[in-house]
């Protein structure tokens, strides 16, 4: 990874965690002024075990693409156009003539190669360590028990809970569409 995308991917951390924490505090405010205890309960475990979730998922995807760059581990077919992909995704409508006879051996050749191309329980496992880390199973494990715990002992509130979940996504989609449009104006100049 070169120096330039480094320092891009700590700008937009950095940006994150600043749009997160503001919307912490004044998450905080808005619920200590106009609302009740059981409220601020709700919306404060809630966003914060989102935003919990968010960063950890970030971060061990991040972790997962670079090893697969390291790696060069490719896992997308580039022989299609990016055109073809969108308007035939399964090759459907493809140049090749369809033959209508499929001889017994043209039949064992193509189950011998899908003999051959199945992934090993170690590939497959080695492809899902972004969604079994240990970052992301202890952020869902905080969400579970902050859950339980409201729940538990009376201070849940449904709506705000749910709405708190809902803000960490969109500060995350807000700030990476804002760095994306800012970054497609600088390339243009």
């Amino acid at each position: 990874m070169t120096l330039k995308m480094m320092m891009m991917l700590s700008n937009i951390y950095r940006q994150i965690a600043y749009v997160l924490l503001g919307v912490e505090i004044l998450l905080l405010i808005v619920a200590l002024v106009f609302f009740e205890t059981k409220t601020l309960y709700s919306t404060q475990i809630g966003f914060v075990t989102a935003s919990l979730v968010m960063v950890a998922s970030l971060l061990s995807y991040q972790r997962m693409v670079k090893t697969r760059v390291a790696h060069e581990i490719i896992t997308r077919d580039d022989s299609k156009d990016v055109i073809d992909r969108l308007e035939d995704p399964y090759d459907l409508y493809g140049e090749e003539e369809v033959q209508e006879e499929v001889s017994a051996e043209v039949l064992k050749e193509e189950k011998q190669k899908l003999k051959e191309n199945r992934r090993s329980i170690f590939q497959t496992i080695k492809d899902t360590k972004a969604a079994l880390s240990v970052y992301r199973l202890g952020a869902y494990g905080l969400l579970i028990l902050g859950f339980m715990y409201l729940n538990r002992h009376g201070f849940l509130d449904i709506p705000s809970y749910l709405s708190s979940l809902v803000l960490p996504f969109i500060v995350f989609v807000g700030v990476l569409l804002t760095e994306k449009q800012t970054a497609t104006q600088k390339s243009t100049f």
